[in-house]
């Protein structure tokens, strides 16, 4: 059994853990990260690739604390964007450099008073009629359009600049043949792996989980009975098209969150992908798929009848959020990290949304720098050499879906 020694231990590659990885190697951390499918895969992957400063959570006509926690993660992304940020995302993708918010109907009448009050200004614009976007030329359209400082990213681009920095730091586990070992205090555990080369023992000053809805498998194999996980369960529609326009934008209804939000993807055959969310995937992760894609060709139809989705091809995928546990299980407003119960070195992290990467990694340097473990600066030392695979790029559900 070789022993090793490590500052920090990450399991996990979505979007939090390689966005953790970057921050604690680049504050000298010597850190190595953990994924047992593929980096972005579930959560990631799923997203939508919105990064919002919260005006979508203002559609009850107030600032709320989820809306004030990412006002300026726009911001904060863009900086990175340009190499100037925590993370260097250069050659990272824009897809759109804004999101629309728009009404079909009255529903936003209420809100015009607030948008142009002094709380929003410099986050939304109302958008002229001669500025609108394609999809929204059209004689039948009759609302109104605002344009938000959100922005849409292109997933898989993120997870590869994050992941091309780290990559000699960035390992596959299989399960099958890992485990934790719990040292002589009963609270401290170490991750051992079999591999061909011979047995490991990898100990760390820190253990974080950065695996989304895994980790609460992770927390119950190192005995920790907190912190606790909700799942708050979605059901996105991808809809297949050739239609010319990009689009990016939520709809107003009645309630509180979009009634419909599309953001617009590519495929490898160069054909669109819409992803729909909103109350339509909220509401809908219960039904059965074809009952949903029923629903939302639908509210396509009202919302924009001018559009022909008669050759589309559709397809729905269940996601589930995974997330620290609220009252009533309620939306978190901001990104989590703790020490786990019953651990001395394990942290449990949920970035709760993509916009919030960057806030967690704030948190889990603060949680480590509070418990004296600072960098050992062997991250410019040759890297832990071992006899692992590393795990790939998670294809975007929607190739997947119609591939």
């Amino acid at each position: 059994m070789q022993t090793l020694d490590v500052d920090v231990i990450l399991i996990g590659g979505g979007s939090a853990g390689l966005w953790l990885l970057n921050r604690l190697r680049g504050q000298g951390y010597r850190a190595v990260l953990f994924e047992h499918k593929a980096l972005g895969s579930d959560q990631t992957v799923a997203s939508q690739g919105m990064i919002h400063g919260g005006i979508k959570y203002t559609l009850s006509g107030a600032l709320s604390g989820a809306s004030e926690a990412i006002a300026a993660m726009p911001e904060h992304w863009r900086r990175c964007l340009r190499g100037e940020g925590d993370v260097d995302l250069r050659g990272t993708s824009i897809l759109s450099d804004h999101f629309y918010l728009w009404s079909a109907s009255s529903a936003a009448a209420k809100l015009t008073t607030f948008f142009a009050s002094k709380a929003t200004r410099g986050r939304v614009d109302r958008v002229a009629s001669r500025e609108l976007p394609a999809l929204l030329q059209n004689p039948g359209f009759r609302g109104v359009v605002y344009k938000l400082v959100d922005m849409v990213l292109d997933i898989p681009e993120v997870l590869e600049q994050l992941a091309k920095q780290a990559r000699d730091s960035i390992y596959h586990i299989d399960w099958q043949r890992s485990h934790f070992d719990i040292t002589s205090d009963g609270q401290t555990p170490a991750l051992v792996m079999d591999t061909e080369a011979g047995g490991i023992r990898l100990n760390s000053r820190a253990l974080i989980f950065s695996a989304g809805q895994g980790n609460e498998h992770l927390l119950q194999r190192v005995g920790a009975s907190a912190p606790v996980m909700q799942r708050r369960p979605l059901q996105q529609v991808m809809v297949k098209h050739k239609y010319p326009h990009r689009f990016y934008g939520h709809c107003l209804g009645t309630e509180s969150t979009p009634r419909l939000t599309i953001s617009s993807h590519p495929c490898d055959d160069g054909s669109q992908v819409w992803y729909l969310g909103g109350n339509l995937a909220e509401k809908g992760a219960d039904m059965a798929a074809g009952a949903l894609i029923d629903k939302a060709r639908s509210e396509l139809n009202a919302l924009l009848p001018w559009v022909d989705l008669s050759d589309a091809q559709w397809a729905t995928l269940p996601v589930d959020r995974a997330e620290p546990r609220q009252r009533n299980l309620a939306r978190p407003d901001q990104a989590f990290a703790d020490w786990a119960k019953d651990c001395n070195n394990v942290i449990a992290a949920w970035p709760t949304k993509l916009t919030l990467a960057p806030n967690l990694g704030n948190a889990v340097i603060a949680l480590l720098q509070g418990r004296g473990i600072i960098p050992s600066h062997e991250a410019d030392k040759p890297p832990l050499a071992l006899p692992l695979a590393r795990p790939p790029i998670a294809p975007t559900p929607w190739q997947s879906a119609f591939d």
